[in-house]
Formats: C-alpha cells, structure tokens, sequence
C-alpha cells in the first residue's frame, strides 16, 4: 500500500479509509485495553494520533513502541473524537522499523534546553522546534528561488575554492593537499604552494560576489546561493564559520535601485513565511517569541526608511545629547553597531532603515566612490531585533578609481586582475548585495542564536558531526 503523508492524513476526510503511514513515536499512552499512540513523520509540525487495541496486537507486541521508535502503520480513517485533531487511524496492522530504547533515547518527553539540543545535532531535527525550524529553512530558499526567477534573474554557481579574498579582510579557510607537517619553504621563507593541489594558495570563498559581478555584465541580473566560511574567531548568537549567502547581481541598476530590490526581496521572503508557514510560526511564536508575528508584519506593512549615514549619526548623536545610554560611542567614521542600528529602526523612524553613502574608509574596495571623496554608495538593511540583515553597494566602475582603492587598501591587485579587467572592457553601472540566509532565518523564526537555524553548526571549536 502507497505511505499517506501524516500532512495529507490529517486534512483528509475519507473516513472509513484504509491508509498506511510511517514516522517516529512522539509518545504512547493509554491504559490495559488501548494504546494512543502520537505519530509524526515530519512532513508538518502535527502529530497524528493512532489508536491500538492492546488485547488484538498484544502488549509484548506494543512494548518496544515508545519515544523514538519508528513504525508503520496501516489502518482506517476515522474522525477523532478527541481534542486537537480532526482524524485518527484505529490500528489494524503495525510493523516495527526500530526501536528506541528508553533508557538512553535522550529526546523523551520533557523539555530540553536548546545548548543540550546542540550536542545531539543528529537528533535534534525530530523535536518540534528543530522540526519547524528546518521546515521553514526549505520555505525561505524556495521563496528566494522563485523572487528572482519570476524577475527574470538567472542563478550563477560561483566558485567554492577561491584565489582571491573578496573582502580583503584576510579570515579564510586555507585550502591545500600538503603535507602539514613537512611544508616546503622557498628562499625567502615562504610556503611553496608551487607543489600544492592548484600550484598556488587557495582558500574557501567568502562571497561569490567579484564573480556574481562578471556573470552579471554579461547575463544582465543574476543571483547565487551557496555556501560561504568565514575564519572568524566569533563565538556569538550571530556569527557561524559556514553560512549561505544570497547574493543578487544587477547590471545598470544604480544604488536607488538597488535599495528597492532590496526591499522588495526581503518582503516578498517574509510573505512567503507568513503564507506558507503558518502552523510552524504559531507553534515558534507560541514557545519562543511572543512578539514574532508582529515584527514579521512590521517589515512586510512598512517601507523601508533611506537615510544617509551621515544624518544617522546625527541622530545618534542627538539621542546621546538627550540622556540615550549606548554601550560603544558613535561618531562619523566610527561602524555603527547594532544597538545604534536598532536604535534608529525601533525607536526613532519605528520602520525597516536602509542606511546609505558610508564613509568610505569603513567599507569595501569595490564601492562606487561619491562625488564628496569621503563617502561610497554603500548600503545596510537594519531589521529589529537584529540590526544590520542586507549589506550591498552600487559598485565602482571606473578601471583607476577601483585599482587605486584596492592597493589602498592592501588588496593584492595580483589576484584580481580579472575583475579589474572587466572595468576596460565594456565597463556600465552595476550594483547588488549580500543576505546572509541564517540571519534572515534567525528574523523569520524568532530564535535567538544562529547556530540554531542551520542544521550543524560550524564554530570555533565546533566541527561536531
């Protein structure tokens, strides 16, 4: 007999309808002629309630099902009688798949912290939160797939093992097929890479952008998806070793542009959650953030506020001069941190902010350089509760302007000659930006620490499972 998905069961109406169906045991209860039997297979958030008579299949029979077991079922669609379901299956038939030995299955039925639920990452995606969580995960990255197919954007695959630091910033995986413990050194002391895998260092990617850009001056709009490392010593709520990044690409779009692209991605994702997730978000809302649906429709029912960084900190700056207390000080030049940013979205403006012209000292290379010399067309989205969620730029492309600031900024032009080349060869306007899709999790499902949106983490110390 075809498996019935519990989703399908339970919004069946077929009664009198022989169905099978598989999952794991949430729990079992009853007394000496009945068992109730709470069924979940992951396909929703809900159990299905399967009822067994203990004379007809034996107890020595039923023994073996309890929290974590995995069985199959086959019985008839019957309309429930109890509270908190519409159907039920009264048993005819069970097999069991495995056992879960009660004695050592550690998700019995009680609460777990979330710290606890880390350490059996192989397990944790059977409780309700993780259930939801990861359900939700598949939801976001079919809503990101269909925004940009429907806009005409095409996905580019860039590369994961790179020749080049896209920001400069030096924390990268190595990646090398060497000998660690005998590393070559050439004349001047250096490791050899002359011998390694790609005859040169090679590191994992920490943005597919330099060659989303590329792909963009020839195909017009693209976007990627796919993993990205940071060698970051974080050990915070918001930062992971291994991430997904969304990056979309936009030839001729200018930042105005962009900052609407921006916004209307990042609502159109939320509006997918809210259609789409509903069950999983009470559930997540209910035991974690009471206040989750009403940030979630705070971004979709507001636009978005565009303010110059410069007028940011004045208002900052004014809020200080007004008895505000701020952990770190703020002025101009200074990187706002995410207290100020939250600041300016929950208090002062009450809406989504998209932060614009940063000074240029605290941004990237390649952004376009304004007019003033002290600026570039850089931009932030900041959400409540978590500050900063998109950074993009409109991106610089005049040949000199972008070689001299990547030698500014130590950048060694060496390994991106074929970036820079694209700026004498039909060079036009083009911007885009980056969403880190944890982060974008982390504001969707109201969960507090980020290693808790990604199935296993990667983080200082932790490469576990």
């Amino acid at each position: 007999m075809t498996r019935t998905i519990i989703a399908d069961a339970l919004k069946s109406n077929e009664y009198g309808k022989t169905i099978n169906i598989k999952g794991w045991v949430r729990t079992r209860r009853g007394n000496k002629t009945v068992s109730f039997i709470a069924l979940n297979d992951g396909s929703t958030i809900n159990n299905i309630q399967v009822v067994a008579d203990n004379e007809k299949l034996g107890e020595d029979f039923l023994k073996p099902i309890t929290t974590g077991a995995c069985i199959s079922v086959t019985g008839v669609l019957v309309e429930s009688l109890g509270k908190g379901q519409t159907v039920e299956v009264q048993v005819e038939k069970i097999e069991i798949y495995g056992g879960a030995d009660p004695d050592t299955y550690p998700l019995q039925k009680k609460g777990h912290t979330l710290e606890f639920l880390r350490e059996i990452a192989h397990l944790r995606p059977r409780t309700n939160t993780f259930g939801a969580v990861l359900r939700i995960r598949h939801h976001m990255a079919q809503a990101i797939h269909r925004f940009f197919h429907e806009r005409g954007f095409f996905y580019v695959h860039t590369p994961i093992i790179t020749g080049s630091d896209c920001e400069g910033a030096g924390q990268m995986f190595q990646v090398t097929t060497m000998n660690l413990y005998d590393l070559k050194k050439d004349e001047t002391g250096s490791i050899d890479y002359s011998r390694d895998f790609f005859g040169r260092q090679t590191s994992l990617t920490v943005s597919g952008q330099l060659e989303g850009e590329l792909a963009a001056m020839a195909l017009g709009a693209i976007y990627t998806f796919g993993p990205t490392f940071r060698a970051e010593n974080s050990n915070t709520p918001r930062h992971l070793a291994e991430f997904w990044m969304i990056e979309p690409e936009v030839a001729f779009n200018e930042i105005a542009e962009n900052m609407q692209l921006a916004q209307d991605f990042i609502q159109y994702c939320i509006r997918w959650a809210l259609d789409n997730c509903k069950e999983d978000l009470d559930f997540l809302s209910e035991m974690y953030d009471k206040e989750l649906y009403e940030r979630l429709n705070f971004v979709v029912n507001n636009d978005f506020k565009r303010l110059a960084y410069t007028e940011g900190v004045e208002i900052l700056k004014a809020a200080v001069a007004n008895g505000h207390k701020f952990e770190f000080p703020v002025d101009w030049g200074t990187d706002l941190q995410s207290e100020h940013e939250r600041y300016l979205v929950e208090q002062h403006f009450k809406c989504p902010v998209i932060l614009t012209d940063y000074p240029k000292e605290i941004k990237s290379f390649y952004m376009k350089q304004n007019d003033d010399g002290k600026t570039v067309r850089a931009m932030d989205v900041l959400f409540p509760k978590i500050g900063e969620i998109i950074g993009g730029s409109q991106r610089e492309e005049d040949f000199d302007k972008l070689k001299n600031r990547a030698e500014e900024m130590g950048v060694p032009t060496k390994d991106i000659w074929w970036y820079l080349e694209t700026r004498k060869f039909g060079t036009a306007p083009h911007s885009g930006f980056g969403l880190g899709f944890e982060r974008l999790l982390l504001f969707v499902t109201g969960m507090a620490n980020i290693r808790d949106v990604i199935p296993f983490p990667r983080t200082p110390n932790n490469a576990e499972f």
